[in-house]
């Protein structure tokens, strides 16, 4: 069994467990439920470095990346150096997230906020509409076209962004629809946690220009931006490298400044 199929068994006990404890209705009467979103998406197509920045504090490949920054610290650092977006990984038990996390970096910052996390339930779109997300992740690997159509479908109508993230030319079949609005493409092999570049180019050329694309994973400097833009690519996320770094925001500020 390979790391994605372990974090799904635990999220599925995770969420089952959450539905009994707080019930949708709840979430919705949440202040922030409300609240207008901000589109990355259009963002990312208005910029010129697509740069979307992640706050993670551990992987499963990485024990530790970043204990000591807090949250609000690193969104307004972020926010400072001109990001497009922030993504707030929000999963406890591999990452060391949590919605709390998004929380803080909601009350800290105007920017387009992502919640990363392994969705496999409608109950976590309204929960991280209810928490002050703008945009959901769907994790092609881990779900039927089915769903990420009636999930994608739930996030439109709750006025947020999806960004879809899929790894090989099947997965990219499969999720072709109009209520995606991003389509990520990881350089990371989820089952090898192989990296490389060469899966955006490759998969590139199957994305429809309807979809502003996304690069993510191994992105760790300007190179490999410059490499991928003349493929198409408006947006692209960062994950461990501002975060390992003892100043997330001015590690992300010099490297934007470097990009232009």
């Amino acid at each position: 069994m390979n790391i994605l199929d372990k974090i799904v068994i635990d999220k599925r006990k995770e969420v089952a467990l959450k539905k009994s404890i707080i019930p949708i209705s709840q979430l919705e009467n949440s202040v922030l439920f409300d609240r207008p979103t901000v589109s990355l998406a259009q963002a990312l197509r208005n910029s010129s470095s697509g740069i979307i920045a992640e706050h993670k504090r551990r992987s499963p490949s990485k024990a530790v990346i970043n204990q000591n920054s807090s949250v609000s610290e690193v969104a307004v650092g972020y926010e400072h150096a001109g990001v497009c977006g922030m993504s707030v990984l929000t999963d406890g038990k591999y990452f060391g997230g949590s919605l709390d996390d998004l929380l803080l970096a909601r009350a800290s910052v105007q920017l387009p906020l992502l919640r990363k996390e392994f969705i496999i339930d409608e109950y976590q779109i309204i929960e991280a509409k209810a928490y002050g997300a703008d945009v959901i992740l769907l994790i092609a690997a881990i779900l039927s076209r089915e769903e990420i159509k009636a999930y994608s479908e739930l996030a439109k109508q709750l006025q947020l962004d999806v960004l879809l993230e899929v790894h090989n030319e099947e997965e990219l079949y499969k999720s072709i629809m109009p209520s995606i609005d991003m389509l990520g493409v990881n350089n990371r092999n989820l089952k090898t946690f192989e990296l490389s570049l060469e899966t955006s180019k490759t998969l590139s050329r199957l994305i429809p220009n309807d979809f502003v694309r996304v690069s993510e994973s191994g992105i760790s400097n300007i190179a490999a931006i410059k490499e991928l833009q003349p493929y198409g690519y408006q947006g692209f996320l960062i994950g461990e490298n501002f975060m390992k770094t003892d100043a997330p925001g001015q590690s992300a500020t010099d490297f934007i400044n470097k990009l232009k």
